[in-house]
């Protein structure tokens, strides 16, 4: 060998403590943003994870563009988004809350764009 080492991965459980998705419904195509001042605090709480979300939030994002963006799993990315949810850090837009069901009007909206083709 070289000598050169490589990078220690990270497994995903280490960043949520083994916790799964509760309390906000984070889908796909659900947005997040970070509301104004939301930035400042998050400088230097936490993990380096939470404040690259925080930052990346800056603009609206999709949860699915976060995790792509970051590179880090989605099952991650909605525990560390709904824990920032939680906390006031992020705010949550479109389909956040709930019982996980689809939504009725988005469904009627999709068949209704499938028949004009």
């Amino acid at each position: 060998m070289s000598g050169a080492r490589t990078a220690a991965r990270v497994r995903p459980y280490s960043f949520t403590g083994g916790r799964a998705p509760c309390g906000h419904v984070l889908q796909l195509e659900t947005f997040v943003q970070t509301p104004p001042g939301g930035e400042a605090d998050a400088a230097g709480r936490g993990l380096p994870e939470i404040g690259a979300i925080v930052g990346l939030c800056r603009k609206l994002r999709s949860v699915a563009e976060v995790s792509a963006l970051l590179k880090m799993p989605l099952g991650v990315v909605r525990v560390l988004l709904g824990d920032l949810a939680d906390q006031g850090r992020i705010r949550v837009y479109g389909p956040g809350h709930g019982t996980g069901r689809p939504d009725r009007a988005l469904l009627e909206r999709v068949q209704c764009g499938l028949r004009r083709i």
